[in-house]
């Protein structure tokens, strides 16, 4: 019981710590507007301020390849925090969870407790990190396609591939996928190849259809062939993964339907269906009438 209590606190904690701190998920600018203050004016609470403090004790924690670890991780998520950040957090986490549930841990688990709560504070703030990383990937899986289709037209109306890509940024709505190619242009503008930046782009994300989209682009590049054709072709192709991605899921459906129905509806069914038979059974006892 007592296991459960201090979990549920955990869990709590955790969920008022990424409450109140506001993330730019889906779509960071590069250039902020200026905000002026009045000298009397009074400065609003931050979160962000607190960990920016504790980020002194952080640093240390952040050396070599936990920070490369972190700082790739913190980008695939598109969470604007820094290493030492984000590792604040989690000593904030740390810290919140031990004095949240100091008055209800007993003696005989004081070694436990603290266990508990270091390992909480630690790894909660990964797995919400890891979460946001599968939300992004699904993001550009999904978004993906259709990004392509409107480079595929706008090169095909007469457009070149930089053109076509800073319109199809400009008009879609912020998402995780136009932030990247936001990010690529901005790249081949400053002098990166096109090759370099599109190559960066899919060794950063790893997934099959991001690679396969570099692939054709880089490939287009080296041989001479027409940009519109590769992305005609890559264009069907898309179409038909995310078909097959969709049959896939509509074979899983039954499966994952499985353990509500099995767990949560048959058994309700069954005492809809049997408990009036059990009740009268129980209440009239046949049985005792027949035997008289």
């Amino acid at each position: 019981m007592v296991l459960m209590i201090l979990v549920i606190v955990y869990m709590s904690v955790f969920s008022f710590i990424l409450g109140v701190m506001p993330m730019e998920w889906e779509h960071r600018p590069t250039l902020r507007p200026l905000e002026f203050e009045t000298p009397t004016q009074k400065r609003k609470f931050s979160l962000r301020g607190v960990l920016r403090a504790l980020s002194i004790f952080a640093r240390p924690l952040c050396t070599g390849e936990v920070r490369r670890r972190m700082m790739k991780d913190l980008s695939l998520a598109h969470v604007n925090l820094n290493p030492e950040e984000f590792m604040s957090l989690k000593i904030l986490a740390i810290a919140l969870i031990l004095i949240v549930t100091f008055p209800m841990v007993e003696p005989d688990l004081v070694a436990f407790w603290i266990f508990m709560s270091f390992g909480a504070g630690y790894t909660l703030p990964e797995f919400w990190l890891k979460g946001n990383i599968k939300k992004a990937k699904n993001v550009m899986v999904k978004e993906l396609p259709d990004a392509i289709d409107l480079l595929g037209l706008c090169v095909n109306a007469g457009l070149d591939f930089m053109l076509a890509l800073k319109w199809v940024v400009d008009k879609s709505s912020p998402s995780v996928l136009m932030t990247e190619l936001n990010t690529v242009m901005q790249e081949i503008n400053v002098g990166k190849t096109r090759r370099d930046a599109l190559r960066d782009l899919a060794q950063k994300y790893e997934l099959p259809d991001l690679s396969s989209f570099s692939r054709t682009l880089i490939q287009a590049d080296k041989m001479g062939t027409s940009v519109s054709e590769a992305l005609n072709v890559l264009s069907e192709d898309m179409r038909l993964a995310r078909w097959r991605r969709g049959e896939q899921l509509a074979l899983k459906a039954p499966l994952k339907m499985l353990v509500p129905l099995l767990f949560f509806i048959f058994p309700v069914v069954g005492i809809l269906v049997a408990g009036p038979i059990l009740l009268d059974f129980i209440l009239n006892n046949p049985l005792k009438s027949l035997s008289g």
